[in-house]
């Protein structure tokens, strides 16, 4: 059994800083698309057209139910290469990355999204359709404010899971803490071994751990709303 060297544990901290930024860029822009399509995909979902919640439906499990490594590598050589293939490549790691994580995650917000939805107490929605406002203004003006602090907490859930998730675009040359260890590092002193990922397993628990209790503590504070 090889010896402990802390010299090796110290010197894959620059390493991982560089591919923080990446990691933190990936988990921000992908927070972004599943927030914001997950809530698409519960508003379509609730109104109502038969094919086109069924399809939603459909999609929605079919993304659930494959892996996300599955999706990445569909997405980066089969998607890619014909919409994106006129574009610099760290470019279109970029998009192909940022739609694997956003869409994964939106099917899962939106689940989200709709039981905050379905939290909003009836007589708001029966207030709305007396005063006669239209359903525009009535998603915007009544339903949404009362329904997504409800659900900020699970948000924030899947942010620190999504986080946790972007080492697998490695597996697509994304630059971020994995890749940077699995390559660079390595390539640089011949090999990384147990202390260069200990350096990044205990990255991410420092980050990740007091986001959680923030999250807690959120969860908390609107449970008592």
């Amino acid at each position: 059994m090889e010896k402990w060297q802390w010299d090796r544990f110290f010197d894959a901290f620059p390493y991982i800083l560089d591919g923080l930024k990446v990691t933190i860029q990936f988990t921000l822009l992908g927070s972004l698309v599943a927030y914001t399509l997950g809530l698409l995909f519960a508003v379509i979902g609730r109104l109502g057209i038969p094919v086109v919640t069924q399809a939603l439906w459909l999609f929605i499990e079919f993304v659930r139910s494959t892996p996300l490594l599955v999706q990445i590598f569909v997405l980066y050589w089969v998607v890619r290469p014909p919409l994106l293939g006129e574009l610099p490549i760290e470019t279109q790691r970029l998009l192909v990355g940022v739609a694997a994580l956003g869409v994964h995650y939106a099917c899962y917000t939106s689940e989200v999204y709709r039981a905050g939805i379905d939290a909003v107490p009836r007589a708001q929605w029966e207030a709305a359709t007396a005063l006669n406002l239209p359903r525009t203004r009535t998603w915007t003006d009544v339903v949404l404010p009362q329904a997504i602090p409800r659900v900020l907490p699970a948000l924030g859930n899947y942010t620190i899971a999504m986080f946790k998730e972007v080492p697998l675009l490695s597996s697509i040359v994304v630059l971020d803490m994995v890749y940077q260890v699995k390559t660079v590092y390595a390539a640089n002193t011949g090999g990384a071994g147990p202390e260069a990922w200990f350096a990044v397993g205990l990255t991410f628990l420092m980050l990740s751990y007091p986001c959680s209790l923030l999250v807690r503590k959120l969860e908390r504070r609107v449970g008592s709303i």
